[in-house]
């Protein structure tokens, strides 16, 4: 379904529409470009919408019966997450994702695209224009940064762990108490920016690991996928792996590696490890 052809074409198609869509809007954006869905953290721009549509029209003339599961048509209709678990192949987009950083001005903001098809993330592309990165990954394929091949490595055994976690605004009372277990010797626990970019951060070993309490798949499923390739893993709450379609124990983790995931994984469950 994916060959190296499609993934340039994909590739292209992410970058144009940033380019047309995105980068001429930072730092630029008006009041009346910018509004609030669910709650004040909660924004979106007419950056996020004109991408998204467009995304849509590039990416499902790419590959035929497709469908796509984006993050601001999902808002509009949210029976669309269904396609998830649908036949047919999906694309899952976040045109903007970092929407707070990127209406700041600032440079903490990526597209994200993965395609999918019956649960299983096949490829998946991180674009952030404004640190001129592009990182891409195929299920069974590996995973590069700018066209190089990249490795997530294993922290050294003395490194105090950097985990970029969710912050307190997304997480419920049970979870918060989860995400306190990293509040410990060895662990520098810190807020997340964009999801998108924090993966690429472990993907490429300079963040050793994530810990989330949500799972929208237009945050997580292009991450994963480059994690995994690049040699991490990921972990929910029980110990299974995180599931795109939803139903996940959370917080869960991904993390350069299995060892470095299972620590993260026993200090979110209070010391012992993931529950059955």
């Amino acid at each position: 379904m994916i060959d190296e052809h499609l993934a340039e074409r994909v590739e292209e198609a992410v970058r144009s529409a940033a380019a047309a869509e995105i980068v001429p809007r930072w730092r630029r954006l008006a009041d009346h470009e910018v509004s609030v869905k669910a709650g004040p953290h909660d924004l979106v721009t007419i950056a996020d919408r004109e991408a998204e549509r467009l995304l849509t029209r590039e990416l499902t003339a790419l590959l035929p019966g497709s469908v796509v599961v984006g993050e601001e048509n999902v808002h509009e209709d949210p029976a669309s997450y269904a396609a998830l678990t649908g036949a047919a192949p999906v694309w899952i987009v976040d045109p903007v994702d970092g929407t707070r950083p990127f209406v700041r001005g600032e440079p903490g903001f990526c597209t994200l695209v993965a395609l999918a098809h019956q649960g299983e993330v096949l490829a998946s592309w991180t674009y952030a224009p404004a640190h001129e990165l592009l990182a891409h990954a195929r299920r069974g394929a590996g995973a590069w940064l700018n066209g190089e091949p990249i490795a997530a490595g294993s922290p050294a055994p003395d490194k105090v762990l950097e985990v970029a976690f969710s912050h307190p605004d997304y997480t419920t009372r049970e979870q918060k108490r989860a995400l306190e277990g990293l509040r410990t010797a060895g662990v520098a626990p810190r807020p997340c920016g964009a999801a998108g970019l924090e993966y690429l951060g472990v993907a490429t070993g300079r963040v050793d690991a994530v810990a989330f309490s949500w799972e929208l798949a237009w945050d997580h499923a292009a991450g994963l996928l480059l994690v995994a390739e690049a040699g991490g893993a990921n972990r929910t709450l029980t110990g299974e792996p995180f599931r795109i379609a939803g139903g996940n124990a959370l917080p869960f983790t991904a993390a350069r590696d299995a060892a470095t995931a299972e620590r993260i994984l026993t200090l979110l469950n209070g010391g012992t490890a993931g529950a059955a």
